[in-house]
């Protein structure tokens, strides 16, 4: 048993010009999370640091410089799992938080479970986290994508398949020197989506997931499938029976493809400490290093 620490950056048709800042960006938050690992910190502390690096990096379509939804607004959905005690706390629609993830950990550490919009910005406040304003998650890049849309407003989604888009959603998955794991995921969510649409992201089981009896996930991709078949709660429980987590996450996108036709990407922890992911699409920007590797590998 080791300590461990893998990202995503994201699945999907990632475009050339992107690879390199969502590799680098998810090198740098593997690095950041790795080190809380290694001075003693806790797999809470680890994935709370990584994910805010990338939520800060408008590389990723998370906190800053995410996808603006039809009104031109961002929305931000994230999730947070204790593998120890299975706590949870989710946040959905949030509009003035910087770092949804840090608000998600709030709630898990709360008598709530999940809150939305508003509340989820007045619980915010009651913890000491300020408010910011929605023209401050919003960059250029962003808000000329919107333009775009809005004069040619993509076709009406078949419900059963979602063409590649340049996915940005972030997670992290650690295991401490205790053996506890944390996941956690944090997203701006689709492109152009409808005002109030929520994903897999903040649901516990889709999104994420974490039991330190088996281990922890985190997923990527179109969440109306990844929804479907509760992607992140499948990938643990086929954890059982010490099954490599490469297998696994294998495993899990062969059956989201092949029951729902879901395109995306999970990472995984299991308890050991050991890592693995897979997609199936493009590109999804990763980083990983575990107990006894020299360097954190990165690839997009």
């Amino acid at each position: 048993m080791g300590i461990a620490l893998i990202v995503h950056g994201g699945a999907g048709e990632i475009e050339e010009p992107h690879v390199v800042p969502h590799r680098d960006g998810a090198r740098r938050a593997g690095q950041i999370g790795w080190q809380v690992l290694l001075n003693g910190g806790s797999a809470l502390d680890a994935v709370e640091a990584a994910v805010i690096v990338m939520e800060d990096d408008p590389a990723f379509d998370a906190g800053v410089g995410s996808y603006l939804n039809r009104d031109g607004a961002v929305e931000l959905d994230a999730s947070f799992m204790d593998g120890r005690t299975l706590n949870a706390g989710a946040v959905a629609g949030v509009q003035r938080v910087k770092n949804p993830i840090v608000l998600a950990r709030r709630v898990l550490e709360s008598e709530h479970t999940f809150l939305i919009a508003r509340g989820a910005e007045q619980f915010a406040q009651e913890k000491g986290i300020a408010l910011i304003e929605n023209t401050e998650l919003r960059t250029p890049e962003q808000i000329e994508i919107w333009k775009q849309c809005l004069a040619n407003p993509p076709a009406p989604k078949d419900a059963r398949y979602v063409p590649l888009q340049r996915y940005g959603t972030v997670g992290c998955v650690a295991v401490d020197r205790n053996g506890n794991v944390a996941a956690g995921t944090s997203t701006g969510g689709m492109k152009f989506k409808h005002v109030g649409r929520v994903g897999d992201s903040p649901l516990i089981g889709a999104g994420v997931y974490a039991d330190n009896w088996l281990g922890g996930a985190s997923s990527t991709g179109w969440g109306e499938a990844i929804t479907r078949v509760v992607l992140a709660k499948y990938a643990v429980d086929t954890l059982a029976n010490k099954r490599d987590p490469r297998e696994v996450a294998r495993d899990a996108i062969e059956h989201l493809a092949r029951r729902v036709g879901g395109t995306g990407g999970i990472i995984l922890a299991d308890r050991t400490g050991r890592v693995g992911f897979a997609f199936n699409t493009p590109r999804m920007a990763r980083a990983f290093i575990v107990e006894g590797m020299a360097e954190i590998v990165a690839d997009c």
